[in-house]
């Protein structure tokens, strides 16, 4: 694994969020649509979390969102960000990163 310097990791802008919304994808079998709030806008990005949590799972849910990744267009949604998950190395165990209590949305993750 390369190194990256600390100005490198001070151009990520992480920050907690929360799952509004989850919609199925057409013709996605891994992919979520969600609607995500950051406090002080909301922001639709593309997850492939549906093999790990139902729909019912991830609305409510807090989480830590990449805000600053380029913008992705995945089958046909304009995805603003990255939900972060931690993961075996098969994948067959995916889970959340979440913030540790109630902290604000919005907040910067450092």
């Amino acid at each position: 694994m390369e190194n990256i310097s600390f100005s490198d990791w001070q151009k990520l802008d992480l920050r907690t969020a929360e799952i509004l919304e989850v919609e199925d994808i057409k013709g996605a079998d891994k992919l979520y649509k969600l609607k995500i709030d950051l406090g002080t806008e909301t922001r639709i990005i593309v997850a492939g979390m549906k093999l790990y949590y139902t729909k019912q799972e991830l609305e409510g849910k807090r989480c830590i969102i990449f805000t600053n990744l380029e913008p992705k267009i995945i089958k046909g949604i304009e995805s603003k960000g990255m939900l972060l998950a931690a993961s075996n190395d098969d994948k067959s165990e995916v889970k959340l990163l979440q913030p540790d209590g109630a902290m604000i949305l919005g907040s910067k993750v450092s």
